[in-house]
C-alpha cells in the first residue's frame, strides 16, 4: 500500500492507497497559520511534521492494515513558500508561506535588473512577492542576523521528504514555483540567483516527481509506527499533482478548477503558454517532461470559509452549508452588490499584492445570504478573468472538472458553470484529490502501475452542472462590472499600500 500526505494552508490531508492508486482511507489533521497585517503568512515547519506523524498512525490504526505493508510513501505540498535550514537542517525561523507578499522591495529590485519580459520568458511566471526567491531576499534583507545561519532553503514537502529521509531535494514542479528555475533549461538558473545576489550552494537538488528519494530513516520509522524498509518518493508541488489527482495528465484530458484555500484553474500541455499580458503561469508538471499552465487566485474557498466566520457565531461545516443554501436564491450581483475576494493580495489575472477584500454596492437590504452570494459570485467573476486570459493565448476549455472542498457544493458548481458557460463536472474524489494524485505519482515511481495514465480511472465523474444561458449572457454583463469595479479601486489599493 501507499500512504499520501497533502500538506495545505489549513492541515495535512493524508491518505491510504491500494498500490494501483485506489483510495481505501483518508484523515485530516489541522495546524495553524499566522496571519497579520502588512502582508505576513507563516507557518511552524514543526507543525506540518507533526501532522504527517500524527496522520500515518491514524491512517494504520482505522484500516487495521499491518503497517509493514506500506512500501510506499509521498508528499505533495504547497508551493512557492521558503522554509530556512541552518546546517544541521533546523529550520532558523517560521516558515514563509505562499500567501506573504512582504517581499515587494525584493520583487522591485529584480525588476529592476532582469525585467518582467525577460523574467516571465525564463522562469514561465511574472516576478511577484508570492515567489520563494523574494521571500528568501526578504529575510536576508530584513533579518541578517538569522540569514547568518541560513545553509539551505526548500519548500514544505521538501521539509517533511528530508525529515523521512535524512535526503534535502526538491522536484521540478516545486522548483518552478520558486522564481529561482530556468524552466527551458531545467535547472536553477544563474541569471536569477545572481540578480538576487543568492549562493546557488543553499538551492537543493532536482529531481523528478518520480523519483525514489531513500528509505526512512530509522527515527522515521519510529515516529510514524511504518517499516524502515518503506520507500519515500519525491512527489511534487499540490497544483500539478492535483492535476494527477483530476486525472488531467496529457492535453486531451481538459481543464480543472480546484476550489481550496487559493483556487486555480490548470490544463495539462505539451509546452509552456505565455500570455502576452502575464496574467498566467506555468509550473512544469509532475508528468515528465510535460507543463501546467495555471491561473491562480490567493483566496478562493479561503474567501468562502471568511464569509462564513464572518457572518456566522459559531463557524462550522454546517453553519457553512446553511449560509450557502440560503444563497442559492439570493440577489447579489443582479442587485448590484458585488464583492472583490482579493484577501490576501491578488495573483491571477492582476498580479496585485496591494489589492484588498471589497464588498461594492452593499445597500441596507443586503443580508448574509446576499454576502454569501456575492462572495461565491466574486469567486467565479475572478476565474473567468482567468479563462478568457487562458482563451487569449490560444487555449481551447470546453469543460472543467472541479476538485478540492469546495467542490462539494452543488450551489457553487452552478454559478461557476452559468459565469463561465462551460459544463463543470464534480469527480467522485475532491477532497483527497491533492493526495491521490501524490499516491500515483508514488506508483509511478515505484513501477507499481503503468504511466500516469492510470490516474484516470481512479477518479469518476458523477455530477455535471450545465450553464443556463440566460443566465450566462446577464453574467457576462456583470462581470463586465466586477472587472470595472477592481479597475477603480486599483489606484486606491496603491494609496493604501502607501500610508
Amino acid at each position: 500500500m501507499i500512504i499520501a500526505h497533502d500538506l495545505g494552508t489549513t492541515g495535512n490531508k493524508a491518505s491510504l492507497h491500494h498500490d494501483d492508486g485506489r483510495l481505501v482511507t483518508a484523515v485530516t489533521v489541522a495546524y495553524p497559520a499566522r496571519f497579520a497585517d502588512g502582508g505576513v503568512a507563516e507557518q511552524n515547519p514543526q507543525h506540518w511534521w507533526n501532522a504527517v506523524v500524527e496522520a500515518t498512525r491514524s491512517l494504520v490504526a482505522r484500516s487495521g492494515v499491518d503497517p509493514a505493508v506500506v512500501t510506499g510513501l509521498t508528499v505533495s505540498g504547497q508551493m512557492m513558500g521558503a522554509v530556512l535550514l541552518d546546517a544541521a537542517y533546523q529550520p532558523v525561523r517560521p516558515a514563509i508561506i505562499w500567501a506573504d507578499t512582504r517581499s515587494a522591495a525584493q520583487t522591485a529590485q529584480l525588476e529592476a535588473i532582469i525585467g518582467q519580459d525577460r523574467a516571465y520568458s525564463l522562469l514561465g511566471h511574472r516576478l511577484n512577492p508570492t515567489y520563494s526567491l523574494e521571500k528568501i531576499m526578504w529575510v536576508r534583507d530584513n533579518e541578517p542576523e538569522t540569514f547568518e545561519g541560513v545553509r539551505h532553503f526548500c519548500v514544505a514537502k521538501d521539509f517533511v521528504v528530508h525529515r523521512l529521509t535524512g535526503r534535502l531535494a526538491t522536484d521540478r514542479s516545486d522548483a518552478s514555483a520558486t522564481n529561482a528555475y530556468d524552466q527551458g533549461r531545467g535547472m536553477w538558473s544563474a541569471e536569477m540567483l545572481s540578480a538576487a545576489g543568492l549562493d546557488a550552494s543553499i538551492f537543493p537538488e532536482v529531481l523528478e516527481s518520480t523519483a525514489i528519494v531513500g528509505r526512512l530513516t530509522s527515527d522515521a520509522a519510529n515516529a510514524t509506527g511504518l517499516s524502515r524498509d518503506t520507500r519515500v518518493v519525491m512527489g511534487g508541488g499540490d497544483g500539478p499533482v492535483a492535476a494527477v489527482g483530476a486525472g488531467i495528465v496529457a492535453p486531451e484530458d481538459g481543464a480543472y478548477v480546484s476550489l481550496g484555500t487559493s483556487s486555480w484553474i490548470s490544463f495539462a500541455s505539451d509546452t509552456p503558454v505565455y500570455d502576452p499580458l502575464m496574467r498566467t503561469m506555468t509550473f512544469d508538471h509532475v508528468v515528465p517532461g510535460s507543463y501546467v499552465p495555471t491561473a491562480t487566485m490567493q483566496a478562493g474557498g479561503a474567501a468562502l470559509q471568511w464569509v462564513s466566520e464572518l457572518l456566522t457565531p459559531e463557524p462550522s461545516g454546517a453553519s457553512l452549508s446553511a449560509l450557502v443554501a440560503d444563497a442559492s436564491t439570493a440577489d447579489a450581483s443582479s442587485s448590484g452588490l458585488y464583492f472583490l475576494p482579493y484577501l490576501l493580495g491578488e495573483r491571477s489575472p492582476y498580479w496585485n499584492p496591494n489589492a484588498t477584500g471589497s464588498f461594492i454596492g452593499i445597500g441596507r437590504h443586503h443580508g448574509r445570504a446576499e454576502m454569501t452570494r456575492a462572495v461565491l459570485e466574486g469567486v467565479a467573476f475572478n476565474l473567468l478573468t482567468c479563462l478568457q486570459s487562458f482563451r487569449e493565448s490560444g487555449a481551447t476549455i470546453d469543460r472543467i472538472d472541479a476538485i478540492g472542498g469546495g467542490a462539494a457544493s452543488d450551489v457553487w458548481l452552478q454559478i461557476m458553470a452559468d459565469v463561465w458557460g462551460l459544463p463543470v463536472r464534480r469527480r467522485t474524489i475532491v477532497e483527497e484529490a491533492n493526495s491521490l494524485g501524490a499516491a500515483v505519482t508514488a506508483a509511478v515511481g515505484l513501477g507499481l502501475v503503468d504511466g500516469f495514465r492510470a490516474a484516470r480511472d481512479l477518479s469518476e465523474v458523477t455530477a455535471e452542472f450545465t450553464p443556463d444561458s440566460g443566465r450566462h449572457s446577464d453574467y457576462l454583463t456583470r462581470h463586465a462590472v466586477f472587472v470595472d469595479g477592481y479597475e477603480s479601486l486599483e489606484p486606491w489599493f496603491a494609496k493604501r499600500a502607501g500610508r
